[in-house]
């Protein structure tokens, strides 16, 4: 093998190992957010690669793909790995404001919407401010360093053109998303309850004095009981998130090993 020939082989690996990082500023937290420009995003993907490139090309010899559609192929395997390993993390935060969603249905904030830039989205009041606030404690903790570094670690334990699909990722898939659902509920419950013991009051209330118009009661009511509950599951809030970052740095690890 030549100059020219080694030269354009490290450009082909440089492009796939690009490709996989760039996976991660499609629908990651944070890096993939929709208020960052795309040349940053570009830009900071760039450096990355260039960063990583000696240590993945010191550690492991990759030939790149002869053929264009065999080369196809691998970037879009490249993609897939860098997308799961957002994936998986977005998961995370998703079931965050799938439980503010909830949470504003019960309380009474779901008719008022806010534009969350992250997502370029509109969403309700409580789970707006739910996910920017995980978001935050996620770049508090140094969350994306640890993202950063499954991405690293990603490369060790599937190389580049190393991606092995077989149907078990599709199980594990369908376990992260009911996670969505059983996490989000977790945070909704202590605010659903409240409420649904403030609807039973109103009922009870409602029988033992006719003459009271419950609707007028209960809107402010479920407003106030509602904030009330919630301010106080705040402390609570941040230990849960704690746990729930820990978990999804164990399901990044389980889902690059269901590839592996």
């Amino acid at each position: 093998m030549d100059f020219f020939d080694l030269l354009q082989n490290h450009a082909a690996v440089f492009l796939l190992l690009l490709t996989r990082i760039t996976g991660i500023f499609i629908i990651s937290p944070f890096f993939g957010s929709q208020n960052i420009p795309i040349t940053m995003r570009v830009a900071t993907a760039m450096t990355i690669a260039v960063v990583i490139f000696p240590v993945v090309d010191q550690h492991t010899i990759v030939e790149a793909p002869a053929s264009v559609l065999s080369y196809g192929l691998s970037v879009l395997s490249e993609l897939f790995i860098g997308w799961l390993i957002g994936l998986v993390s977005y998961v995370a935060l998703i079931s965050i404001s799938m439980a503010g969603k909830i949470m504003d249905l019960q309380v009474g904030y779901a008719m008022v919407q806010v534009m969350d830039p992250t997502s370029g989205q509109q969403n309700a009041l409580i789970g707006s401010f739910l996910y920017n606030l995980a978001v935050i404690i996620f770049l508090v903790t140094d969350g994306h360093h640890f993202l950063l570094s499954g991405l690293v670690e990603s490369f060790q334990m599937i190389p580049i053109t190393g991606l092995n699909l077989d149907t078990d990722i599709v199980d594990l898939m369908v376990d992260f998303t009911n996670g969505i659902f059983v996490s989000g509920m977790k945070v909704a419950i202590p605010v659903t309850f409240a409420i649904l013991l403030t609807n039973v009051g109103l009922g009870i209330l409602a029988r033992t004095m006719p003459q009271l118009n419950i609707f007028v009661v209960g809107v402010p009511m479920h407003l106030v009981i509602g904030t009330f509950v919630l301010a106080m599951l705040i402390p609570f809030y941040v230990v849960f998130l704690d746990v729930l970052f820990n978990e999804m740095y164990g399901n990044i690890t389980i889902a690059l090993r269901a590839i592996q």
